[in-house]
């Protein structure tokens, strides 16, 4: 913040009267903030203006000098709640112009400039009371709103952020919503979403091409399907959701088969949070995410006897994704209809509207085409949607939030970058993907896009990445990619880059990229522990046990250890089935394939031979040093799953048995070499005689977590005190494991390291592209990255 201010006056001398021309930068348009500044300015009795430009609010203010130092420095004491001040500039004036008053004037465009688009949020109590109060003009409303709460991000379409510039643009405002509107005394002074039942979107319920129009009428009709145990579609803010009872495992099973959803969990919706109560154990931290703004899908314990079907909502998973209603619609779905005959639910499953590895349906002639196949009816209303936004997900962790999802709630609120650079597109993984846009010192991370595995995801982060670069002012003059030639996001990149630089870069660098930037501390030395599933290493083996070693410039890295190299037979095939890569981990420790073991149990005489053919031969294998996969590994010897039906299942449920550990966990050992390579063989023997011992598989479980968290530390410690760094990061999908996340923190913590843990943006590879951004930007600060590799091997002598 830079505020210009003279030496204070001698007692008893005048207050000079003085102008100043303030500019105020961050997120301050869409949250209320003129009408606050009006309301600050009224109470002090300054005079002068403000208003909005598309890159900032603009004041003038006049007064008494010590009363435009308190407007000062209230400004940020006293913002609203939902604004983020990144900067206030403040300079004096040649001369006071003597005005009696403060008002609000016109917006007006300033060239180049953009202001920071906020997110979505969830309705404030303030119009929640309103909502159920007979006697209020908006009673019932299902799009009430006002300046401290609604649709932001979804409905914008450019900036200034204004009605016109926004989809409720086609709904103009009647006489009283008008008054309120500019009333600068009124709550919904300039809220720009604001409406009522005479002006506002009308909800429509459809069922077998037979509509009915009304909020209450819409409402019940919607009400009674879900009762009778339909699937009704439910369009919100950032798209459609389909819904159904909780409780009906009938309900739930036709949804997942319609969704082809396999065995993922599905989140769920609660009416309030005392039944969030009744689902899952939930703390205090937890229960403020819940309740918070953002309103994201947390991750509870589910509780035994919990009011749902849930071995169909989350089979097999303790943990259950709860949310609260976080628009007026969902409030009013779960409440009584005056004269209504249905009962209304307590809790709903709400996933989002498409086929599994698709994105999310939000458009309404897309759903048209769409939503036939997947729900009996839809519960629609006429506001588009201009930016689809799927639900967040979120774990809490020591009292704060970790991100699993960072989209509605969050994005796209940027991360700052140390220097600005030039514009910048970094398009992010393959899976969970998002990307990144950058302008000067913002990187704006996008909402989540999904799975980058077929033409209609690839649609929609083409359509997400204009629109965000639209609001941001952002004409990209360099694109960042994954190194991984076969990644659908590189080879976009490459065909759309034309005469643009691109910046390839490595996978586990990006995620430790993005750990460092979004706590603000890139360019500070850091030894980073990236584990996942899968990411290209420079030898084009499978990466994804990584140590990383990165120096005062973030854009290059030394590789300072690694998890021991074993083949991944088959590719995608040796992900799909724990059980292939547990017994090439085996084979590796010269470990025979005894009956007894449980991965030689799952498998068939003939897949035990063409296993061990391929493992001999090694054709069709790759080698891998991947932690995800060790993990996988490790579920399946101890029988816990030995074939997936989604993304990280196995790691997930063996995370679920260690944290029920009863007993002592029997000491097991990953040993670390010299050269920083972290050697399984001797766990996993430790392992097999734990099994033959009739050791409870949950105290493995454990102990193998324990032995991971030692030799962490142990590899971290030793590259630590060779590079003389002692800041250490934890990053990559295999960190959303609370207890492993926890037992690495712990023990590095120990032995004397400051610990970043994920708290902005995911841990998995929804955080990629800041890293991917961050990367090539600070390497077009540096010309020397042309003649210096980006990677330096661990004997390099420049490390």
């Amino acid at each position: 913040m830079t505020s210009v201010s003279s030496r204070p006056e001698p007692a008893g001398a005048p207050d000079k009267v003085e102008r100043r021309r303030v500019t105020v930068e961050g997120v301050v348009q869409g949250v209320g903030f003129r009408p606050f500044v009006h309301r600050l300015a009224t109470e002090l009795g300054v005079a002068g203006f403000v208003g909005n430009d598309s890159g900032s609010v603009f004041i003038e203010i006049e007064g008494a000098r010590r009363t435009v130092e308190t407007f000062l420095r209230r400004l940020r004491t006293d913002a609203p709640p939902l604004s983020q001040i990144s900067e206030v500039r403040a300079e004096p004036m040649a001369r006071a112009d003597g005005e009696g008053a403060f008002r609000i004037v016109s917006s007006r465009v300033a060239p180049g400039a953009r202001t920071l688009v906020p997110p979505d949020v969830a309705v404030c109590a303030d119009c929640l009371r309103e909502l159920f109060d007979p006697g209020d003009r908006r009673y019932r409303h299902p799009f009430i709103t006002c300046t401290n709460c609604g649709p932001r991000f979804s409905i914008i379409r450019s900036l200034p952020y204004d009605r016109p510039a926004t989809t409720m643009a086609g709904f103009p405002m009647c006489a009283a919503c008008a008054a309120e509107y500019h009333d600068p005394g009124d709550r919904r002074f300039h809220a720009q979403p604001l409406c009522c039942h005479g002006c506002g979107p009308r909800l429509t319920f459809t069922r077998a091409q037979a509509a009915v129009t009304g909020s209450d009428t819409a409402l019940s009709a919607a009400q009674r399907a879900l009762a009778d145990g339909l699937v009704v579609a439910v369009k919100g803010i950032g798209g459609y959701h389909l819904a159904c009872r909780a409780d009906s495992p009938a309900a739930v099973r036709r949804l997942r088969e319609r969704k082809a959803r396999g065995g993922k969990a599905f989140a769920v919706m609660a009416r309030d949070l005392a039944t969030a109560h009744r689902l899952a154990e939930v703390d205090e931290a937890e229960a403020a995410v819940l309740l918070g703004s953002a309103r994201p899908v947390v991750l509870l314990r589910r509780r035994p006897g919990a009011p749902v079907a849930a071995e169909d909502v989350a089979p097999g998973n303790p943990l259950l994704g709860v949310m609260l209603p976080y628009s007026p619609l969902h409030h009013l779905l779960f409440a009584p209809i005056p004269g209504g005959t249905a009962r209304p639910p307590e809790v709903l499953v709400m996933t989002s509207a498409n086929l599994s590895e698709e994105p999310i349906c939000f458009d309404d002639q897309d759903a048209r085409d769409r939503l036939p196949l997947l729900a009996d009816a839809v519960l629609a209303h006429d506001r588009p949607i201009h930016v689809p936004c799927d639900d967040s997900v979120v774990r809490v962790v020591d009292g704060r939030e970790l991100p699993i999802r960072r989209s509605r709630g969050y994005a796209p609120l940027p991360v700052r970058l140390p220097a600005a650079a030039e514009p910048i597109l970094a398009v992010g993984g393959e899976l969970k993907n998002t990307f990144c846009v950058t302008e000067g010192h913002h990187a704006f991370c996008s909402a989540h896009v999904g799975d980058m595995g077929n033409l209609e995801t690839l649609r929609a982060f083409e359509r997400s990445a204009a629109q965000l670069a639209t609001l941001c002012g952002s004409r990209p003059v360099r694109l960042a990619a994954d190194a991984h030639p076969g990644y659908l996001t590189r080879r976009w990149a490459e065909d759309h880059a034309a005469d643009r630089p691109l910046h390839l870069v490595q996978h586990h660098h990006a995620h430790v990229a993005s750990l460092l930037a979004e706590h603000g501390r890139l360019g500070e030395p850091i030894v980073g522990v990236a584990f996942d599933g899968t990411g290209y290493g420079l030898d084009a083996a499978v990466w994804g046990g990584e140590v990383l070693l990165l120096g005062r410039d973030s854009h290059r890295f030394t590789r300072a250890g690694h998890l021991r190299t074993v083949p991944l037979p088959g590719g995608d095939a040796g992900v799909r089935n724990p059980c292939r890569m547990a017994l090439s981990h085996l084979a590796a420790a010269d470990v025979p394939w005894d009956p007894d073991l449980p991965p030689v149990a799952a498998c068939s005489p003939a897949e035990l031979r063409a296993l061990r053919s391929q493992l001999r031969s090694r054709l069709g294998c790759v080698d891998c040093t991947s932690m995800g996969r060790l993990f996988d590994a490790v579920s399946s010897l101890l029988g816990v799953r030995h074939r997936i039906g989604y993304e990280g299942q196995a790691a997930i449920e063996l995370e679920v048995l260690a944290a029920g550990a009863g007993g002592t966990p029997p000491a097991l050992r990953l040993t670390v070499g010299t050269d920083g390579v972290m050697d399984p063989r001797p766990m996993l023997r430790g392992l097999i005689a734990g099994l033959r011992a009739g050791t409870p598989v949950a105290d493995l479980a454990a102990g193998f977590h324990e032995a991971v968290a030692v030799a962490v530390a142990e590899t971290v410690t030793s590259a630590g005190r060779r590079a003389g760094v002692r800041l250490a990061g934890l990053t990559g999908g295999v960190f959303q494991n609370v207890l492993l996340l926890r037992a690495c923190r712990d023990r590095l913590r120990e032995a004397g390291f400051e610990v970043l843990i994920h708290r902005v943006v995911p841990p998995n590879d929804g955080g990629l592209a800041l890293g991917q951004a961050a990367v090539a930007a600070l390497q077009a600060n540096d010309q020397r990255i042309v003649d210096r590799p980006q990677f330096r091997p661990a004997n390099d002598p420049q490390t």
